[in-house]
């Protein structure tokens, strides 16, 4: 019953922002619509400032009962980086998202991490950066990684955001995967 009301209220909390804010020209919802997880990067950095509101937006994530259960490693050195993702750019930073557990079993904290990534995802792009989600290294990171990374044997690496500037004149309309239409995805009863 606990899981079920905490699911609701934040169902509510959702619902009250999207119906509110039904004006496609909203800051948040243009972001939201018109987000692509980026392919290409340009080598320029990141700011710490920029960085900071990033971290901000995952800390400000919502989570089961308030448990706040993950923990953000910052990567900035490009030689770690490039272990973890081969492609990643010089300029580039990854945020690993973990949390303790295996990261398999406990499914309302790799929910609640996945707010978190989504939050930050979301806040780079607010920012006019790139972002990319990662979950494929995952595996090798809990295997061998966590030393490098700082993260405890009781604790597991759930996800990657991987953030950078974008390139000049990216389009993004063609950068963006396809979309499923409304029809194909959603059922009204």
């Amino acid at each position: 019953m606990k899981k079920f009301t905490v699911f609701f209220g934040v169902f509510l909390v959702f619902c009250v922002f999207f119906l509110s804010a039904q004006n496609r020209n909203d800051p948040a919802i243009s972001t939201i619509l018109n987000h692509f997880a980026a392919r290409n990067y340009s080598s320029a950095t990141v700011t710490k400032a920029e960085l900071d509101l990033i971290i901000q937006a995952g800390i400000r994530a919502p989570s089961a009962r308030n448990g706040q259960p993950w923990h953000f490693t910052v990567v900035q050195n490009q030689a770690l980086a490039k272990k973890i993702i081969p492609q990643v750019t010089d300029g580039s930073i990854l945020i690993v998202v973990s949390a303790a557990g295996d990261g398999k079993t406990n499914g309302a904290v790799i929910l609640d991490c996945g707010l978190a990534v989504q939050s930050m995802y979301l806040a780079a792009q607010a920012l006019g950066l790139g972002s990319r989600i990662y979950t494929g290294p995952i595996d090798t990171i809990n295997k061998d990684f966590k030393k490098d990374l700082g993260l405890p044997d009781n604790v597991s690496a759930i996800a990657v955001i991987r953030i950078g500037r974008l390139p000049a004149n990216v389009d993004a309309v063609s950068s963006a995967s396809p979309r499923n239409s409304a029809d194909k995805i959603v059922t009204y009863k």
